[in-house]
């Protein structure tokens, strides 16, 4: 079965965004890209640090309340419909439920083939990472980078400690069909 979505999921500057610009580069058909940080940016600014929307906390702990989770059914319904409409998609994105994140797309995908990828990074790695983007707030990674993966299932793993985005994104286009 032809792969029709690539889902990476990663903790906060664990490289998911530099391995998809890779992927978009190396696969032969053009893949259309969406990210959860652009969701959280096209939400309205009163869902930002909203009990209903998504609070950062200063230690790097995100939580996230109802309208968010109705905003991102519309989403996640959304990039569905594209890939069922014959587009091909990679999703970036932050499992903060581990399984459940990951139950909620399986919901949505139906019968779809997606290819499942685990983007790994160690804590200290993500972590200084973090510090050099500047537009996170610090804690984030070291919070996520093994939390998102716990009780997740994968097809593939890539880890960028030490590899760079183009070489796990070889590693993943080798695995699409």
């Amino acid at each position: 079965m032809t792969t029709q979505m690539i889902i990476l999921n990663g903790g906060s500057s664990s490289g998911k965004s530099g391995i998809v610009r890779c992927l978009q580069a190396v696969l032969p058909d053009p893949w259309l890209a969406f990210g959860c940080d652009s969701f959280v940016d096209a939400l309205p600014a009163k869902m930002q640090a909203s009990d209903g929307g998504i609070v950062f906390a200063a230690d790097g702990e995100v939580s996230v309340g109802a309208d968010f989770r109705a905003l991102e059914v519309a989403w996640t319904e959304g990039i569905v419909a594209m890939a069922r409409a014959g587009a091909r998609i990679i999703v970036d994105d932050v499992f903060l439920g581990g399984p459940a994140s990951q139950l909620r797309w399986q919901k949505a995908l139906g019968e779809l083939a997606v290819l499942w990828v685990g983007v790994r990074c160690e804590s200290a790695v993500a972590a200084g990472r973090e510090v050099a983007r500047g537009d996170r707030i610090q804690g984030m990674a070291a919070a996520q980078a093994d939390a998102v993966h716990q009780g997740v299932r994968y097809d593939l793993e890539v880890d960028t400690t030490h590899t760079e985005s183009l070489v796990c994104a070889r590693t993943i286009a080798a695995q699409v069909s």
